[in-house]
């Protein structure tokens, strides 16, 4: 876009005396600039088509006027927002949402963004048009056999979708549970499931992954099926390698240790993938890094510690996030949750391990905490706008999405009342 040159020339100047200053105080600590930056840019996060729209609750929602009303849309979308930042070159698809209708032209159109499918996701959590049975009882969990034959059905018609636009991701997550003590059977809740994820894991190609979610309450607050990381891991052990946990940042009770969880994760090899979000209380869906950032760098730390670590043997992570937005332009919501994540990625590759590690083996409390917290407030702003504008990007992403007017435009292309399909 000529919009995004003119942005950054008019940024030029400001941007390379913050670069210049960062990049000359990293270099003194022995950093490799242009390798840092290399890995910047080649982080990517997947959006998913269920964020393109405003959000709510269950007391409401309010439309913002020009969302997108297709898949096509969704991905016209996606492809703007990876024009601005070139850090979201996927998009992750809900079935049936965004059932494809002629996957040749959705090929050509990803071809032409510059994108790719990430993941297919189930949805077994709504009862849908058309279908024979409820899950209002659960779905994989429900004690009825045909009920639990016609989710795993959709889960196998998920995966043909996937193949037709060369994704490689199943993502599983069900609202089974219960409301009341004695309502559900927990053991054979739990036998049912893995039973039925089986049937679907055998209909996985071969290279094909698939994830499953876990979450501790909502829709239920008595029990989940698979409340917790522990349940998921039971589950992938049950299945076989294809299968991995899939951690929602969302999804924890207050005050979790998800940097302990995603280590042990990583030490089993079986993190598969992250949804981002923000949490203040549960499964919040905010915008990522805008409630704790400090644990968010944790968690980041533990995740870059495992991926440049030999020994451990975790596949490469499937990136996404997950979140909801009543109050934001969903679009200037995803581009700072993007450079939000870009930030304390960076922040992560900047830790010095062999100091860590020197501090964490000879039990110097203080010098290990003080490494990371050094690390953690160093403004690393300059160094991902740098990587964005090297990529082809937006020094300020958000800056050129509101100069251009891109929401306005999308308004008077799609009107003020158009709402996001499958919200």
């Amino acid at each position: 876009m000529e919009l995004i040159h003119e942005h950054n020339q008019q940024k030029s100047t400001r941007h390379a005396a913050a670069f210049d200053y960062i990049a000359g105080e990293l270099t003194q600590r022995g950093v490799n600039i242009e390798a840092l930056i290399a890995q910047i840019q080649a982080f990517q996060v997947a959006i998913p088509s269920w964020a393109l729209g405003t959000g709510g609750t269950r007391f409401g929602r309010f439309p913002i006027g020009g969302e997108p009303r297709n898949l096509e849309e969704k991905i016209e979308d996606v492809g703007l927002l990876h024009a601005l930042n070139c850090s979201s070159n996927s998009i992750s698809l809900h079935i049936p949402w965004d059932i494809p209708r002629d996957p040749a032209a959705l090929q050509q159109l990803l071809a032409v963004l510059g994108l790719t499918i990430d993941s297919v996701n189930s949805n077994t959590f709504q009862d849908q048009p058309g279908q024979a049975l409820s899950y209002k009882f659960g779905s994989l969990a429900h004690t009825d056999a045909a009920t639990r034959a016609q989710a795993v059905a959709h889960n196998v018609e998920c995966i043909r979708h996937g193949v037709a636009l060369d994704s490689k991701v199943l993502t599983v997550w069900l609202a089974d549970g219960s409301n009341f003590p004695g309502q559900q059977h927990f053991r054979r809740a739990w036998q049912r499931t893995a039973e039925a994820l089986g049937e679907i894991y055998q209909a996985l190609p071969d290279d094909w992954s698939m994830l499953i979610e876990y979450k501790p309450y909502e829709p239920h607050f008595y029990s989940m099926v698979v409340p917790d990381w522990g349940t998921s891991w039971a589950f992938c052990q049950y299945l076989g390698e294809k299968a991995q946990v899939l951690v929602d940042l969302g999804h924890h009770l207050p005050n979790t240790n998800i940097e302990q969880i995603v280590a042990r994760l990583m030490h089993f090899g079986r993190l598969g993938g992250f949804h981002f979000n923000g949490s203040m209380y549960g499964d919040d869906d905010l915008t990522t890094g805008s409630i704790k950032p400090y644990q968010f760098f944790l968690i980041f730390n533990e995740l870059v510690d495992a991926m440049q670590d030999p020994t451990v043997k975790n596949p490469p992570l499937a990136w996404m996030i997950d979140a909801s937005h009543n109050t934001k332009d969903p679009l200037e919501d995803l581009l700072q949750s993007v450079n939000n994540i870009l930030v304390t990625y960076t922040k992560a590759l900047l830790v010095d391990r062999a100091q860590l590690q020197a501090a964490q083996e000879s039990n110097d409390v203080v010098a290990a905490e003080e490494l990371l917290r050094d690390v953690f407030a160093l403004d690393v702003r300059p160094l991902v706008a740098e990587a964005t504008r090297r990529a082809g990007g937006a020094i300020d992403p958000i800056g050129v999405f509101r100069t251009a007017n891109i929401r306005q435009h999308l308004i008077k292309e799609r009107g003020q009342n158009s709402v996001a399909t499958g919200l």
